[in-house]
């Protein structure tokens, strides 16, 4: 990934009093891009506190502990939000995501304020999608209940695994049997939730991967988000590694999983998703079509486009710093624009992470360059059979798809 600058000098946004014209011109210069129209925009928030971390988690997550200061945080949340808006006004919010750490620790009415001030601040579409993560420890009927009344009809569900060995070395909270129950009660008060599970567990067998999969699916869960646990830096899993499949074993689980989500009617369309029909992560499918978020909340990113620049954000990462700056209307730590260089190999890293690729259209109306900006490069990965294109789409291999990450390095930028 590209690395986030600081940005140089003052670093507090535009005051909410700016009128539209003037936060315009603050964020725009002249002649280097030339976006149309802007993409669609989503809002992202991040929920910091969990009640144990997991030893694979490298997560913007912290225990709670005996607590967390809801109110103080919802305050903050607000705060950050309202000192943003100078740099989206206009635009209305077509998906809302709720992540974390562990959202629904939030109680009923922490939650309900939540979405509250968001849509006294923010325009919203009819049809948005509005999810929230949720940890199975966590699932309590009548707080369920007043979360999907207050607006939240997309769940997504940390199961991980419903196997009682896999999920106590995974260091997770819940039981197999309590991730059933969290499946029943989704589906008592949710039409749309998404189940995510992991593969290539330590010591996870072949048996007990598929296991896993085939309980999934019989639940019927209209999305399924299925990862390949990777041992990432930074975390206890990293320091002290534990015994897992190798990469024959995992790739013939993949292999597994692609056949079974298949005869169960399932469509792989990113990497790691399968919807029934119609049901695919509007929220995650605007990220990998290089649409637009702004992210709010502890270590939060965002995403934004203007007619003539594109910039990135990063929100302060520890809750009590994050609390304390967006008490002074600064919660944004780093902010820098995104190169012209450099937004070829941000497109692709993102669309071809879809199956189906994109339009070709797609890269101008997001980027504000042209195709033969990245033509070298495209000429490359199709002479070496890792993407189809024709005058329509451009979309990935089988074997593209297979060696992703050699393919999005192929648009990576030389800065000699």
């Amino acid at each position: 990934m590209i690395p986030i600058k600081p940005i140089s000098g003052n670093t507090k946004s535009p005051n909410i009093s700016t009128s539209p014209a003037q936060a315009a011109t603050a964020y725009l210069k002249p002649g280097l891009l030339n976006l149309a129209a802007l993409p669609p925009l989503s809002l992202y928030v991040h929920f910091p506190w969990c009640v144990r971390k997991c030893p694979y988690c490298d997560f913007n997550s912290h225990e709670a502990g005996n607590g967390f200061p809801e109110a103080e945080y919802l305050d903050a949340l607000r705060a950050d939000l309202e000192q943003a808006l100078p740099l989206i006004w206009g635009r209305k919010i077509y998906t809302i995501f709720i992540g974390g750490g562990t959202p629904s620790l939030m109680s009923a009415a922490g939650l309900d304020r939540l979405l509250s001030d968001i849509r006294t601040l923010l325009p919203l579409d009819g049809a948005a999608e509005i999810t929230m993560e949720a940890n199975p420890g966590t699932f309590e009927i009548e707080k369920f209940r007043s979360y999907r009344a207050s607006g939240i009809n997309r769940l997504s569900i940390g199961i991980q695994s419903f196997n009682a060995k896999h999920l106590q070395a995974l260091g997770r909270i819940h039981d197999g049997d309590e991730a059933r129950r969290a499946v029943d009660i989704a589906h008592a008060n949710f039409d749309n939730f998404n189940l995510d599970l992991m593969y290539a567990l330590p010591s996870q067998t072949m048996r007990e991967a598929r296991q896993d999969i085939a309980t999934a699916i019989d639940f019927a869960p209209p999305h399924l988000s299925l990862y390949h646990l990777t041992l990432e830096p930074n975390t206890y899993f990293a320091k002290y590694p534990p015994a897992i499949p190798d990469d024959d074993a995992s790739a013939e689980m993949q292999d597994m999983i692609s056949a079974e989500t298949a005869a169960a009617g399932y469509r792989h369309y990113e990497v790691s998703a399968y919807a029934q029909s119609g049901r695919q992560a509007r929220h995650n499918l605007n990220y990998w079509q290089f649409g637009d978020y702004l992210g709010i909340g502890a270590g939060a990113h965002s995403k934004l486009s203007f007619p003539h620049r594109v910039i990135r954000q990063a929100r302060y990462k520890q809750p009590k710093s994050y609390l304390e700056h967006s008490r002074s209307g600064q919660p944004v730590q780093e902010e820098f624009e995104i190169e012209r260089s450099e937004l070829g190999f941000e497109f692709m890293l993102n669309a071809l992470r879809l199956p189906d690729g994109f339009e070709v259209n797609l890269f101008a109306e997001r980027t504000g360059l042209t195709l033969n900006m990245i033509e070298k490069e495209l000429i490359a990965a199709e002479t070496k059979g890792l993407i189809y294109r024709d005058h329509k789409f451009i979309k990935p291999t089988e074997l593209g798809q297979r060696f992703l990450n050699d393919l999005q390095q192929m648009f990576l930028v030389d800065p000699n």
